[in-house]
């Protein structure tokens, strides 16, 4: 399958810059993956979508400030660091840029010496393996030093970090943000708890395969970095109790549906369990356990199209796209969403 199947034409002017002031104020677009129907509405309409008996499911990992300004010592070259992954204890993988200079030894200086870095090995892709040394606590020290990883297309500076995280977020981990749970207010939740529906919460941390582009020709071709997932007893039996009584299970977010699917058998039920996924989801693909899919538009020839073209089917998310582009969606990560039911 080539991945140039998963192109569309986005004016540039379409790429959200800023969240909206209230987060549940985006706009709708509601996908009937059988017929290909389109309808248009707001985000609040999902209150109407939802059916009691449904469960919702959402990632509550939080984004942490995971950009790093420093400099190399001895040169004073400047060196930006993205912490990517904690493997074990102070020694994280990260993101160098520039990376060519980022050799085993190199030693980088943050905020003037509150916190040091040592690059002790090269590893996938030209990472660097980084063991940080330091007084106090890491996190409060990368609270005071470092800064939202947000996504290259965005270029306006976010004034209000806690924007790039959901209402919702427990759990530090990502590099990057669920971003279809940004529409979630509190009162919305609490609206869609009222009506019965059920919401249970996943772990995913977000990581190196949000930042990376798929360079094959081929999808099948492509390969996806592990993430870190966790589902907990309690939210597998909620998750399963829904699907007795016949609900769907809805994943809010891309992330949320590759750890359901992760931890999915193939006749349904999920099981509670922790551990790396690199699950790869794309046209072909049977779902074990998502029935619906709350999301955000996607950057062209991304793996994300090709999950939710596999959910969807590819001919009907190219024409929702299409129509997104006519009406003046907001696209990627601060824009409009999409429920694909």
């Amino acid at each position: 399958m080539d991945v140039a199947e998963f192109d569309y034409d986005l004016p540039k002017e379409l790429i959200a810059q800023d969240p909206l002031q209230d987060r549940s104020s985006s706009r709708l677009l509601i996908l009937d993956k059988e017929t290909g129907a389109i309808r248009h509405g707001v985000f609040t309409d999902i209150l109407d979508e939802l059916r009691p008996e449904d469960c919702l499911v959402i990632n509550n990992t939080r984004v942490i400030p995971a950009r790093l300004l420093g400099e190399r010592e001895g040169t004073g070259g400047a060196v930006e660091v993205l912490l990517l992954r904690r493997e074990s204890g102070d020694i994280w993988e990260t993101l160098v840029k520039p990376g060519r200079k980022a050799r085993p030894g190199q030693r980088i200086s943050f905020g003037g010496g509150i916190l040091t870095g040592e690059v002790i090995d090269i590893v996938d892709e030209g990472n660097r393996r980084i063991r940080f040394t330091y007084d106090g606590i890491f996190e409060e020290i990368l609270d005071r030093l470092g800064e939202m990883p947000l996504p290259p297309y965005i270029t306006h500076r976010l004034t209000d970090a806690a924007r790039y995280n959901t209402v919702y977020a427990r759990f530090d981990g990502s590099a990057a943000a669920p971003t279809a749970g940004l529409h979630f207010t509190k009162e919305l939740l609490q609206k869609i708890r009222e009506r019965g529906t059920s919401v249970a919460e996943v772990t995913l941390h977000v990581g190196l395969g949000t930042f990376r582009p798929v360079k094959a020709d081929k999808v099948e071709e492509h390969h996806m970095h592990s993430e870190h997932y966790e589902v907990s007893p309690a939210v597998a039996d909620v998750i399963n109790t829904a699907r007795s009584r016949g609900g769907r299970v809805i994943a809010v977010g891309t992330t949320s549906c590759r750890t359901l699917e992760t931890v999915t058998d193939e006749d349904g039920t999920v099981r509670p369990g922790s551990g790396e996924t690199s699950i790869f989801i794309y046209p072909g693909y049977h779902f074990k356990a998502v029935d619906a899919l709350i999301t955000n538009f996607h950057l062209p020839k991304s793996t994300l199209m090709m999950l939710v073209s596999a959910l969807a089917g590819r001919d009907n998310i190219m024409k929702a796209y299409g129509e997104a582009v006519k009406k003046r969606y907001r696209f990627f990560s601060f824009g409009d969403a999409m429920f694909i039911r």
